[in-house]
């Protein structure tokens, strides 16, 4: 049977998949003041940083239309799964969700799945790079329906960033204890609980941090030897092999990703910033 995979832009793809038919990434729209972009094959990182940096306010981003996500299920395929970044952070699952319903009340029967990763970034990789196995693998969608969703329950998220401002400033950190200690150079190590950001501890300075997420990153991974360990990072490429290198001392995996942030991840995660799922 035939598929697509489609990832909202939050979610990064390896380089040996760019272009490849069966993937689709929708892209959000960015917000820096007047400059406005979408999160495409044309995003430009270090263009977006520097408008940041020098933006006294806070960057938005806006989530793609439910008319876009239906331009994504026209695709002449028996099943089309969509992994979209946590529905607290981003109205996005609600739009492929209600992009879904606009097609089949359009286009009548098609086989659909509509995935909430409850996390970001890689969090929405590991899905998607699941969802290809599964498929691969000739598994009936009914299956890998019940599969993925039991799978993203499984995947485990941090994140150590030099600047929460983005996310605080956005509402994204409702819940957790305001970080006002930052002049103490306190880092947190962030995680996520059924799609919602916590603190998950807390270190002084940077080193300390990401040495702390390595731990725990190794540390909780359910069967790391069946699981990919997924490094996404914004301009910080010395800092993610670092943490690679911490988790792999203490835990094997499969397979070891490490990618650079695109735009919506950019955004949040801020000019230094390092994101680990497992």
């Amino acid at each position: 049977m035939s598929y697509k995979i489609v990832l909202d832009s939050c979610g990064e793809l390896p380089a040996s998949l760019l272009g490849d038919a069966r993937f689709e990434r929708v892209p959000l729209g960015l917000e820096v003041g007047d400059y406005c972009v979408q999160d495409d094959e044309n995003f430009n990182q270090a263009e977006f940083l520097k408008k940041v940096a020098e933006y006294p306010k806070c960057p938005k981003s806006s989530c793609p239309s439910p008319e876009r996500f239906v331009e994504s299920y026209l695709a002449p395929v028996d099943h089309v799964y969509v992994v979209t970044l946590s529905s607290h952070l981003s109205g996005s699952y609600n739009s492929a969700e209600l992009g879904k319903k606009l097609y089949l009340d359009k286009h009548g029967k098609k086989q659909i799945h509509v995935v909430d990763s409850q996390s970001a970034s890689g969090g929405e990789t590991q899905i998607a790079l699941k969802l290809m196995e599964l498929e691969e693998a000739g598994i009936p969608f009914e299956d890998i329906v019940k599969q993925i969703e039991q799978f993203r329950d499984s995947v485990q998220t941090y994140f150590v960033l030099d600047n929460l401002e983005t996310l605080r400033k956005n509402g994204r950190l409702t819940g957790v204890q305001a970080l006002v200690a930052s002049t103490l150079n306190i880092k947190p190590v962030m995680g996520a609980d059924r799609g919602e950001i916590i603190q998950r501890s807390k270190t002084i300075g940077i080193k300390k941090a990401l040495s702390k997420m390595a731990e725990l990153a190794a540390c909780e991974a359910s069967k790391p030897q069946e699981r990919r360990l997924i490094i996404t990072h914004c301009n910080a490429l010395n800092r993610a092999e670092q943490v690679r290198d911490m988790v792999l001392e203490r835990a094997e995996f499969k397979e070891c990703i490490i990618m650079d942030t695109r735009g919506i991840s950019s955004m949040y995660a801020n000019d230094g910033g390092v994101i680990v799922t497992t």
